[in-house]
């Protein structure tokens, strides 16, 4: 009979353990959880500090005594693994009761992550700064808030933005404090921006590309880069994670990335006996197969059940991940799946960048909402590299498409070829992510030629001249400057009025007119390309102008 020892439960951990007595009656399976709780809904606790999630116990996904009636598990709570003895094969466990060692066969590591806590002056003698990981914390959290006016959040990823959210429901007044160029610094500047101008119309304080550098009066004082000082009752670090890996290095076990743990397809570690999952690890990136850090509950849940078939003798792969994710933010979401830019600028790809908005389902059914959407794909191959999306409604399913479709290995030639349903409440005959497609295909046949908001004044300065084909009460409204007027309806009969030795750069408010336009501008002769995003995108990105 075999003997298993699983450190740290959630996701991966209990994933691993119910999968392991599904295939083995007999084993002996303990489950070793340093917290009070071995299997709750960490991703749940910004909802329940928002107070949508309004009963406590509704996190406790299931309870220590649920899970043994049901697997015939062995779970110790607040059992904290000090030292993993590999010459014996044993570990050392500490317990309110005292101290002592239990043998293994196999040992499964699902230790997590850890919040990163950065050496910040004062911190240690703050008050009400806290991090946001387990049960506790959130208890602790919510307490604060309730006496608290003025909060502080410290880093602008996905948890941040979702405590900032919670915390504005609170009655709280919110800033956010982060060290990047924008909020979600896994997203692209652009996309980013859209949940960023949702924080501000939500009253969020959103201060980007600083830091606090000191913590005075206990902590109710912040001191900023800047000079700038906040006050703050309530004071939450959410810079990022870090695989929690401190038992695994002073057991000796190999290290790599970030201090992840090395693990092979089989999640081995450098130990054939000792196994590891979950946020701890080292995985591949699908796409460039190299190696990431992806804390994430889906690819755990995953890792967690793969590992348990591993062990009951099943050639079960580690293949990678993608890096899925969402976030809602207010009324709007934001979803990624595989690269970003800066990903694709770091392995050196080769890389084509598509932006054009669609609705979540029929425009002409009540409550479209409007979805924007970024591809980048390989411009000769149509390789799909990565997708975001923003919008109130549709994100996710679109995000979920894309994300299928390069596991899937599919090209930007297949996404006109999907065949997603379709009723006007739910899609639309032609979804973006058809859309997508057709308009990657154009670009890669040279039938449209973008430009980027971010290239356009070096266009200009260049040359090139910028024709709105938006009609003129839209243009009167904003512009970009520089830009002549000329709708679409009216260019071929005013075509005359643009030379055709000079170089054009059509826009409109999302891009399917000044698309139209290039098309007829081009096969009269002109040099042409279009803007991608369009107006609507610049403004965003450049509302000075």
């Amino acid at each position: 009979m075999m003997k298993y020892l699983i450190i740290g439960g959630v996701a991966g951990g209990m994933s691993a353990a119910t999968r392991l007595r599904r295939l083995d009656e007999q084993a002996e399976i303990i489950i070793l959880e340093k917290g009070p709780y071995v299997s709750f809904a960490n991703c749940g606790l910004p909802y329940y500090l928002a107070g949508e999630i309004s009963e406590r116990s509704d996190l406790l996904v299931k309870t220590a005594a649920q899970l043994t009636k049901r697997f015939k598990l062995d779970i110790r709570q607040n059992s904290e693994v000090t030292a993993i003895n590999r010459t014996d094969q044993s570990v050392t466990v500490k317990t309110a009761q005292g101290t002592y060692q239990e043998h293994y066969d196999r040992l499964i590591l699902s230790t997590g992550a850890q919040p990163v806590v950065p050496a910040i002056e004062g911190l240690d003698s703050a008050q009400h700064v806290y991090t946001l990981r387990n049960v506790p914390d959130v208890d602790q959290i919510l307490a604060q808030a309730k006496a608290s006016q003025k909060a502080v959040v410290i880093g602008a990823g996905f948890i941040g933005l979702e405590i900032a959210e919670a915390l504005v429901n609170r009655g709280l007044q919110v800033t956010i404090v982060e060290r990047g160029t924008h909020v979600l610094p896994s997203f692209d500047i652009e996309m980013a921006m859209f949940v960023q101008r949702a924080l501000v119309q939500h009253g969020v304080t959103v201060l980007t590309e600083n830091a606090v550098t000191a913590f005075e009066a206990a902590g109710q004082t912040l001191v900023l880069a800047n000079g700038q000082t906040l006050a703050s009752d309530l004071t939450i670090l959410a810079v990022g994670v870090q695989p929690a890996t401190q038992l695994a290095n002073a057991a000796g076990l190999q290290l790599g990335l970030r201090k992840g743990l090395i693990v092979n397809d089989h999640y081995q570690t450098s130990d054939p006996l000792i196994y590891a999952i979950g946020d701890a690890i080292i995985v591949k990136q699908t796409t460039t197969n190299q190696d990431t850090l992806i804390s994430l509950a889906s690819p755990a849940n995953r890792q967690g059940r793969q590992v348990a078939d591993v062990l009951a003798g099943k050639n079960r792969l580690n293949r990678g991940s993608l890096g899925t994710a969402i976030v809602r933010v207010f009324e709007m979401a934001g979803g990624s799946t595989g690269l970003n830019e800066s990903q694709l600028q770091a392995a050196g790809l080769t890389y084509q960048v598509l932006h054009l908005s669609g609705k979540s389902h029929a425009g002409y059914f009540p409550g479209a909402e409007t979805i924007w959407l970024k591809l980048l794909f390989q411009p000769q191959t149509g390789e799909l590299f990565g997708a975001q999306a923003v919008g109130p409604d549709g994100v996710d399913k679109r995000i979920d498409v894309l994300a299928t479709a390069i596991k899937a290995g599919l090209t930007v030639d297949d996404l006109p070829e999907l065949e997603l349903s379709y009723a006007p409440p739910f899609g639309s005959a032609k979804d973006i992510i058809n859309l997508a497609g057709y308009a990657a295909q154009n670009l890669m046949a040279g039938d449209s030629q973008s430009v980027q908001w971010h290239e356009l004044a070096a266009a200009m300065a260049a040359g090139a001249q910028l024709v709105d084909v938006r009609e003129p009460a839209e243009h009167q409204q904003g512009a970009i400057p520089g830009a002549i007027n000329i709708p679409l309806d009216d260019l071929r009969q005013r075509m005359s009025e643009l030379p055709k030795s000079n170089h054009y750069i059509v826009s409109c408010a999302s891009g399917l007119r000044s698309y139209l336009a290039e098309r007829i501008l081009k096969q009269n002769g002109y040099q042409v390309q279009n803007l991608d995003g369009a107006y609507a995108l610049y403004a965003l990105m450049q509302p000075k102008d």
